[in-house]
């Protein structure tokens, strides 16, 4: 991404894409009773109260009544058409794990299967967006936690805390290609989470063979146990990686959301937050809500100038509904040098 004069300047900037995570599939209600939604009906207005408070981009995850992860697509329907009734104009990007919290007590934090998976394709109502990892690779989301984060929650019990420690992504090459022409061939955006350069690289070859004919609408995950750590060399390095047209998010968890996410605003990228990355305040006094997360960075990115986008524009900004022919054109409009041709040499660029 290039970092012209005036880039910093909010007038130069996309007005601020907002994702909510909200429902936390890493805690059981018991951890955050407040702000936890358990009924279908406490799920939608969760969704509802996030697009009031200024997010535009709903990270959906699904709970039984019983407090764990839903893993029926049956539910993920019924949360999606409830949250289509009430807010419309919100994009709905259901997580591609479907939820990998652990389904017993002792067992282990894992992804669903790949047929199982393939099938959110099928999701009715259609969501915007599927979130899909690229390269298999470990996901220790506990790894940079440290004793505070977890204290007086189920991720303090030692069998819980296994069983995150231990879990890993399953994302060969040929589960993600047929994964991005099913949902392509249902209108569903892939919004791709990357956890370093290399998974860029990925989707780059993927794109230049012609089978990944998509925007690169990404997330920068930064979590560490496998991912890159949040700091600003990575920071900088991924965001140099990325292509021009890109759109891309920052996510990170616990105490180093909300510096990141600060860090987003005033480099003109997007944001997330939410209780699935983050249950405290900065000083760990308390306990705070998703709605009150988005709330501070509405406030923050007002002070910045750069104001927040609404659903309509959010929908632009993330090209809802954009698909490509073939590679040239993906190359062409993501940012991407375009494929050498037999006979070319020295360095590519696009004709003006």
């Amino acid at each position: 991404m290039n970092f012209l004069d005036g880039s910093l300047f909010p007038e130069n900037q996309q007005k601020l894409v907002i994702t909510a995570a909200p429902y936390g599939p890493e805690w059981m209600p018991s951890d955050f009773p407040e702000d936890i939604p358990v009924t279908m009906e406490e799920q939608i207005q969760k969704a509802v109260d996030c697009y009031n408070a200024g997010a535009t981009v709903l990270h959906v995850h699904v709970r039984e009544l019983d407090g764990k992860g839903s893993k029926r697509l049956s539910k993920f329907n019924e949360l999606l058409a409830g949250i289509r009734a009430r807010v419309p104009d919100m994009i709905l990007q259901v997580g591609g794990s479907i939820s990998f919290a652990p389904e017993g007590e002792g067992e282990a934090a894992k992804w669903l299967s790949d047929d199982t998976r393939h099938m959110l394709a099928e999701l009715q109502p259609t969501p915007d967006q599927v979130t899909i990892a690229i390269n298999t690779n470990q996901m220790n989301v506990v790894e940079q936690m440290c004793a505070a984060d977890v204290a007086g929650t189920s991720l303090g019990e030692p069998a819980m805390y296994q069983a995150y420690r231990e879990m890993t992504i399953p994302a060969g090459p040929d589960w993600v290609e047929e994964h991005i022409r099913r949902l392509s061939s249902k209108g569903i955006q892939t919004h791709f989470q990357l956890a370093n350069i290399t998974q860029l690289e990925t989707v780059e070859r993927m794109m230049r063979r012609n089978v990944c004919n998509v925007p690169l609408i990404l997330t920068w995950v930064a979590i560490g146990g496998g991912f890159d750590a949040p700091n600003i060399y990575n920071l900088a390095n991924f965001v140099r990686a990325c292509p021009d047209g890109a759109v891309l998010t920052l996510e990170t968890s616990m105490l180093n959301v909300l510096p990141l996410n600060m860090m987003a605003i005033a480099m003109g990228l997007h944001v997330r937050c939410g209780i699935e990355d983050n249950i405290w305040t900065q000083r760990r006094d308390r306990k705070m809500g998703s709605v009150e997360q988005i709330e501070q960075l509405v406030r923050i990115s007002r002070e910045f100038g750069r104001e927040v986008a609404n659903g309509k524009e959010a929908r632009e900004i993330y090209k809802i509904g954009t698909f490509y022919e073939g590679a040239d054109e993906t190359l062409a409009k993501n940012g991407f040098a375009p494929n050498r041709k037999a006979g070319q040499v020295g360095f590519l660029q696009h004709a003006a």
